[in-house]
């Protein structure tokens, strides 16, 4: 058991996690981790390329026995997820993460830890830091945006890479490997807004909605975890058949890839309307903390006076079409495969809503693991913004990663680990996006894995990572590499081609 940082930097992983985690990385922010990663290979004499997504690309030779084994290549992201508790002051442009250990556990200190994905980092420099660990030629490819538009996995040149075998240390559950992944897209609703002038004599109120669970919109869809943004719909809709309010702002939730644990709306009405509100909000306190009393028991509405008063709000007919939006925009599972039991096939998140001078802007994230299905949650989102008189964008649009029924490196790792471990490791695949099926089409003879440790609540400022199962996860890591010497690739090959 670590009982302190210092302790736990004697570790070579974590003493890469330590150091990359006083470097600021959120997606989009990589500027300064990319360089220290082109920085750590040229102190060591590695060949080493930075292309103009900020993507690094480490090469190291085999070591003496293995120069006859195939390339392998370690693949991860440098960007984290940046999420804080509310009122923390943390600056994730400069700031440092502030890391503490209980027990087994590391986190960072009201924030998200970038155990995801700075555990891939960790590893990666570990090894080819290492002086005495067996291994075939590598190629360590950390790629940027990861969490927001995967533009860095879409912008790598290929002709850089000679590997056909791929580890990615994306995943987030030991003793498991990950086979497949679904694929994605960031789908925008843009509702223009139409104001008015605000009504005379009235009270300024923040309606906000709280202490949610959140989590990861892939792998934590199906919690049944409480989303802020619709949550705040459904408030707003009951809200309006009562009372004589006009909206000033909505807004909620921070990374559309997150589910957004926090919503709140400004709203003007008058003050003897303040009675009658207060009330409102206090039965939607009992309703949402019955509702979600297992999944989500903090959930709090709360109502705040405020002194700050516009002079425009939301005309009647930008008003209804908001609630409207945040009513039926869909969110959560959209349907379950029927191929793997308990698998996720097709959901979507309403992750970001945010008003402009202008514009309200819903954000959500659809993932699929069958394309179609993808893009028939697209079509829908197109007629919702039309219907309510909006417009509809789509980003970041990424690959299923689809399972490979014949693949050598996953009958490596098998075979690795019932001889270390003397049981099956369990095939797993994720309802989130990989970067594995960008980097399969852009290679597409590749033959891909993934694996990582334990790490729990994700994306979240509760987010944690297990230390014994880093640590177990890296040996068993290890003594794959060290199997590849003699495992007979050549017939593996053979038999896939046949």
């Amino acid at each position: 058991m670590h009982n302190n940082l210092e302790d736990l930097t004697k570790h070579p992983v974590f003493h890469y996690f330590v150091e990359i985690s006083n470097i600021p990385r959120g997606s989009g922010n990589e500027k300064e981790i990319s360089d220290y990663l082109v920085r750590f290979a040229h102190e060591r004499n590695l060949e080493v390329i930075q292309d103009q997504a900020l993507n690094v690309i480490i090469k190291k030779a085999a070591t003496p026995g293995y120069e006859n084994v195939p390339t392998v290549i370690i693949q991860g992201h440098m960007d984290m997820v940046c999420e804080k508790n509310k009122g923390n002051a943390h600056d994730f442009e400069k700031d440092p993460l502030q890391l503490r250990i209980i027990g087994d556990m590391l986190y960072a200190t009201d924030t998200t830890l970038g155990a995801d994905n700075g555990v891939a980092v960790a590893y990666a420099l570990a090894l080819l830091d290492s002086q005495d660990i067996p291994h075939p030629s590598l190629e360590v490819l950390i790629t940027t945006e990861e969490e927001t538009t995967m533009r860095g996995a879409h912008e790598i040149n290929p002709v850089h890479i000679d590997g056909k075998i791929l580890v990615n240390i994306d995943s987030e559950e030991d003793r498991k490997l990950l086979v497949s992944s679904a694929g994605g897209v960031i789908v925008t609703q843009t509702l223009p807004i139409s104001w008015e002038q605000a009504p005379k004599q009235v009270v300024t109120c923040c309606i906000s909605i709280s202490g949610l669970y959140g989590g990861h919109s892939g792998i934590d869809i199906d919690k049944g975890r409480g989303n802020a943004n619709k949550l705040l719909g459904r408030v707003l809709y009951d809200l309006s058949s009562e009372l004589p309010y006009s909206i000033q702002k909505i807004s909620g939730g921070l990374k559309v890839n997150a589910i957004p644990r926090e919503a709140e709306a400004i709203i003007q009405l008058p003050s003897n309307a303040i009675k009658k509100l207060t009330e409102k909000i206090k039965n939607w306190n009992s309703i949402l903390k019955h509702e979600f009393r297992v999944s989500d028991s903090n959930v709090c509405i709360e109502i705040e006076q405020i002194d700050t008063t516009s002079a425009k709000v939301f005309s009647k007919a930008t008003m209804d079409k908001a609630i409207a939006a945040l009513m039926v925009i869909p969110n959560g599972v959209q349907s379950m495969s029927r191929a793997l039991e308990g698998l996720v096939e097709s959901s979507t998140n309403l992750g970001v809503v945010t008003t402009s001078a202008t514009e309200i802007k819903f954000e959500s994230e659809s993932r699929s693991s069958i394309k179609s299905l993808k893009y028939a949650m697209v079509h829908q989102a197109r007629i919702i913004a039309e219907i309510l008189g909006g417009e509809l964008s789509t980003d970041s649009d990424y690959p299923e990663w689809p399972y490979r029924p014949e693949s050598p490196i996953r009958k490596l790792f098998e075979e690795a680990y019932k001889e270390k471990y003397g049981t099956d490791i369990e095939i797993i695949t994720v309802h989130a996006g990989i970067e594995c099926g960008i980097l399969l089409e852009k290679i597409p003879d590749l033959d891909a894995i993934s694996i990582g440790p334990d790490m729990y609540c994700v994306h979240t400022p509760n987010e944690h990572l297990s230390i014994s199962s880093t640590t177990e996860n890296w040996e068993y890591f290890l003594y794959v590499l060290k199997k590849t010497k003699n495992f007979n690739w050549q017939r593996e090959r053979v038999n896939v081609i046949s």
